[in-house]
């Protein structure tokens, strides 16, 4: 018997008012006071399951709905339960054998990272080792002679000193300096034998270079912009492939700026090293206003989500007073364009001219305000001590040092590497 036949609509006829549903009848021999009161009305519960006695429990308590809800609850209970870890003590021996390995094995990957880290030091070591062979030869070998033939550290041996640090292009000032602390720790240690000295020299250069040591600085999450400034011939344009290079093997996006728009094959020779290393050129147009290149770059490399801008610059004006306007109105787009730009600028100097590198670098730290040195063509002078004179005269950070011509010889400097190599035995091999 279907549901609704079980109950009669009645309407009342006139008013057309509803009334309540009348039950179904009861069998003969029972009254309507006998009916079970556990049984809800459709009205009560809104149920046709409740309101049949057929689909109650035994009891007369117990819906199909309880039912249902204690099988739902057992099942979770069950889930609950084999989601536990297994308490047999096999499967919880296979388990602890598995996190052991599992142990194991990242313990052997930071002691490859940390092997890996090595190698690249030491085999930067013994690269830079090789690059200051002419200036290891030339100063540190003229010491270690100067220690050799004087036994006494009289003011002979001082003067002598003074002088090969000064032909090494150590300069006058950071000579005469870096001697008065050898000298007082020398004092100070009640060093008599000359051949003990050696070393105090070796740690007066480090804590020299070790003053004024600070990394690259670029910002996580957003554009890095690098103004790269310098004469032309310094090696300023294959320092920025280099540095180009180094980032993009990194796996950072890469765009170069070429603002260099006054001198000749500038832009043509900006845009082979690109290609080569793999990185976007922005450029315009030989003589067009460096200052649209510059706008242009940015834009750029913000539309392309880039990580770093590397921005060449003119390294030929006819005097300083165009340098200084022409780098200040560079500068002026790039804070308008990004407030807390550029990140860095950074100088290029080649170590090969000696003192002349520090006049270069005074002009363009007062037109720019530079933050940092790139040294290039380390591996082909015999006056590196150049390295200690900047750093101690001009008070600007050595960045980074060219060794090579090879893409990858553009590395960080380290104070510590670079000693190390400088007073290497056996000239590095």
């Amino acid at each position: 018997m279907a549901f609704f036949d079980r109950f009669k609509f009645k309407k009342k006829d006139k008013e057309h008012e509803e009334i309540p549903w009348e039950k179904e009848a009861e069998p003969a021999g029972e009254s309507p006071e006998e009916e079970p009161q556990d049984t809800l009305s459709v009205e009560e519960n809104g149920s046709e399951e409740a309101a049949s006695p057929s689909l109650a429990g035994e009891n007369g308590h117990s819906s199909i709905f309880d039912r249902f809800k204690t099988k739902k609850e057992n099942g979770r209970a069950e889930e609950k339960e084999q989601a536990q870890p297994a308490e047999d003590p096999e499967a919880i021996k296979a388990i602890e054998a598995v996190e052991d390995v599992e142990a194991v094995e990242r313990e052997e990957d930071a002691a490859e990272k940390e092997l890996n880290g090595k190698k690249n030091k030491w085999g930067f070591l013994d690269k830079l080792k090789k690059g200051l062979s002419k200036t290891r030869e030339n100063t540190i070998g003229k010491i270690e002679a100067l220690v050799k033939s004087s036994k006494k550290l009289d003011d002979d041996f001082w003067e002598e000193l003074e002088e090969i640090l000064i032909q090494a292009d150590v300069g006058v000032n950071t000579t005469i300096e870096l001697v008065d602390n050898i000298k007082q720790a020398a004092k100070k240690q009640k060093m008599h034998d000359s051949s003990e000295v050696l070393e105090l020299i070796k740690d007066e250069v480090r804590k020299l270079l070790e003053y004024n040591n600070v990394p690259l600085n670029i910002p996580e999450r957003e554009l890095a912009v690098i103004l790269v400034v310098g004469v032309n011939g310094a090696g300023k344009t294959t320092s920025i492939a280099k540095l180009a290079y180094r980032f993009h093997e990194e796996g950072k996006k890469v765009l170069l700026g070429a603002a260099d728009t006054f001198r000749a094959a500038a832009i043509d020779q900006l845009n082979i090293w690109a290609d080569r290393v793999g990185v976007e050129l922005i450029k315009h147009q030989e003589g067009s206003d460096p200052g649209a290149v510059v706008f242009d770059a940015i834009h750029a490399a913000k539309a392309r989500h880039a990580d770093i801008l590397i921005i060449d610059t003119a390294g030929r004006l006819q005097n300083k007073a165009n340098l200084m306007k022409e780098i200040s109105k560079i500068k002026n787009i790039i804070q308008r364009e990004i407030p807390e730009a550029p990140h860095e600028v950074l100088l290029v100097l080649d170590a090969t001219t000696g003192q002349n590198a520090i006049s270069q670098a005074k002009i363009f730290e007062e037109a720019t305000g530079v933050t940092g040195l790139i040294l290039s063509k380390l591996d082909g002078t015999a006056k590196g001590g150049i390295i200690l004179a900047v750093e101690k005269e001009l008070k600007i950070p050595v960045k980074l040092v060219g060794i090579g011509e090879g893409l990858e010889d553009l590395r960080d400097f380290s104070p510590q590497i670079f000693t190390e190599a400088l007073f290497a035995q056996n000239g590095g091999d």
